[in-house]
Order: C-alpha cells, then structure tokens, then sequence
C-alpha cells in the first residue's frame, strides 16, 4: 500500500525521544509522503528543516489559531521568506479555533486568518485550514478570498458546508477521527464527497485512529483512515490508497521522482 499523511506534526514535542526514527521507518510502513504544517514561526522553520532531511516529506508554513496570540504584521516576512523554499508547498495550518475558550479574541483570529490567506493568494499557494467550533466564520472568510484555495483538515463540519467547499474547487480531509463511534456526520460527508476531492492524515501525534486510541499517533497508523473510507464507498482499501495519494500529490504540486522534488 503507497500511503500519503497530508497533515502530521513531527515538529510536535511528543516526537521529540525518537523523531528521526519514527521519520525514517515510513517507507518500510507503506507511508509514501507526508506534508508536515507547521502552526507557528518556530514549528514551521522545523517544518522545513524535516522536509530538507527526508527526501519524503514536504512542508507548509503558518501560524495557527491557537497561537497567533503574539502576532505581529512582520511574521508575513518570515512566512513569505519560509514559503520560498523548495520543500514547502502550502500556507498553513491557519484558521479559527473557537473551542479553547483561552485562545485569542475571535476578531483578532479573523484577521490574522485574512493576512495569512492573502499571503496565500499574493504567492499563489494553497491553504491548509483549521476550522474548530468556527465553521459559518471560517467560510465565510474563505469566500471572501475566491482566489485562494485549499483543504479543510480534519473536517467536522456538515454536509451542507463540504457541498458548497466542493463547488469553491476546495478539498477536505479526514483523520482517525472516522473510526470513532461518534463519527457520524464525517461518516456521511464521505459517503457523498466524490473521490477526488478526498484526502487522508493523522494530524498526528494526535486523533490516534481505533483500535490504537490512547498511544501517540504516528503516520504509519494513516491506513486506518483509508480503510475506513474503503469500507463507506464500497471500494477496495488499496484504491482508496492510491487515490488519495494522488489527490495529495495534485493538490501539494508533488511529482515525485524529479529532481527538485529530491
């Protein structure tokens, strides 16, 4: 099975005894690619460090939600210099997070969201989008960027809103969230989403899929997610595999094999 993590943070702490080891055994695993986001300055510089050391793995560079508390106009620099590099092929992870009530104010969210969406179109790179407790604000500033697009990761909105990202031409991905038993509406999102517009991730070290809950996630557990779709759309695991691998590799401008992808 040739498997691609489009969202896995081994930048996180929880990698920190054996990050390179965990790295370096995907292949082996059947884990093809990852995109590693980064969610600050710091972790996205680490992003890209990772994504210059194995030949597997790519970047994408933003601030989150959750930590753009400290957010200044001049980050945009540093962001703009980071998404420079060869490895890095997406801004990101950016959004809103309404759920931690100690997050930054929502409007202050919102228009760090719009600065970094906007750095997005003035690069004319995709978006990776964290939308939690947050769904009508977060489209809402999608729209008001039409030239942008992009995937909303670990979606858990409804069927109504990935109706209307499909029609924007956005992507949506899901995580070990799906094999909850509480998975209900991400369960009926992927029984209409078409296929081509399906992408699969960790978001590890967290969201472990079952029957692993309660271990540290890690890429090599993404099959699960694969599988779990394989078993909504009728379709065998490995095409689902293969297809999301090449919807990854769409979406992330990926062409493995050529030199600057080395």
């Amino acid at each position: 099975m040739r498997l691609f993590d489009t969202h896995a943070h081994y930048d996180s702490g929880a990698f920190n005894a054996d990050r390179l080891e965990v790295l370096a055994s995907m292949p082996e695993r059947g884990v093809e690619l990852i995109l590693n986001p980064g969610c600050d300055l710091e972790s996205s510089r680490t992003a890209v460090a990772l994504a210059e050391r194995f030949p597997f793995v790519y970047a994408a560079v933003g601030v989150h939600p959750s930590d753009c508390g400290d957010w200044e106009d001049s980050w945009l620099e540093e962001l703009r210099a980071l998404a420079a590099h060869r490895r890095v092929r997406a801004i990101g992870e950016i959004g809103l997070d309404y759920y931690w009530k100690d997050n930054p104010p929502r409007d202050f969210q919102q228009q760090v969201f719009h600065r970094q969406m906007e750095l997005a179109r003035e690069l004319g790179l995709p978006v990776i989008i964290h939308d939690r407790e947050a769904h009508q604000d977060c489209l809402s500033i999608v729209r008001e960027h039409p030239q942008v697009t992009g995937v909303y990761h670990c979606y858990s909105g409804s069927l109504e809103d990935a109706k209307v990202l499909v029609r924007l031409g956005w992507m949506i991905s899901f995580t070990g969230v799906v094999t909850y038993k509480n998975a209900r509406r991400a369960l009926e999102v992927i029984d209409w989403l078409p296929m081509d517009r399906i992408m699969i991730e960790t978001d590890s070290p967290y969201l472990t899929p079952e029957p692993f809950r309660g271990e540290r996630n890690d890429s090599g557990k993404v099959y699960r997610v694969a599988q779990t779709i394989a078993d909504i759309k009728g379709l065998d695991v490995e095409d689902v595999a293969r297809i999301t691998l090449e919807n990854g590799k769409r979406f992330f401008q990926i062409e493995t094999g050529k030199e600057e992808d080395r």
